[in-house]
């Protein structure tokens, strides 16, 4: 059901409605800044499940969306960061996540099998 509705752009897609949702509850709709954040937190919280369910195993999209859950909550409770500080941090997260993905992944063609220009190879 989910991939029908989402197709092959899980992410693309759900991010998008995340950020509708946090640009809608920003700038159209009246709320706290306390309300402000737990639809932030939510959204971004939603998304990670939901990519973390539609792959099987997606835990990097749901630790990264969990992430971003607890510096929406802690900064609609008075966490004084700056929107450069909170990506910096996200950025750290990410990079952090990635590194773990990295020895999950396996290449589907070995490195003796790829064929390197001569100047790679020394020749």
């Amino acid at each position: 059901m989910i991939v029908k509705l989402f197709g092959r752009e899980p992410a693309l897609i759900l991010s998008f409605i995340a950020i509708v949702v946090k640009v809608v509850s920003a700038f159209a709709i009246e709320v706290t800044a306390d309300q402000q954040a737990w639809i932030n937190a939510v959204a971004a919280a939603a998304v990670g499940l939901i990519l973390a369910v539609m792959a099987h195993d997606a835990v990097g999209a749901a630790v990264l969306g969990f992430v971003q859950a607890v510096v929406a909550l802690a900064v609609g409770f008075g966490l004084d960061w700056s929107a450069d500080k909170q990506a910096v941090f996200m950025s750290l997260a990410a990079a952090l996540v990635a590194m773990f993905d990295r020895t999950q992944v396996t290449a589907p063609v070995s490195a003796a099998e790829v064929k390197r220009p001569a100047a790679v190879r020394g020749v």
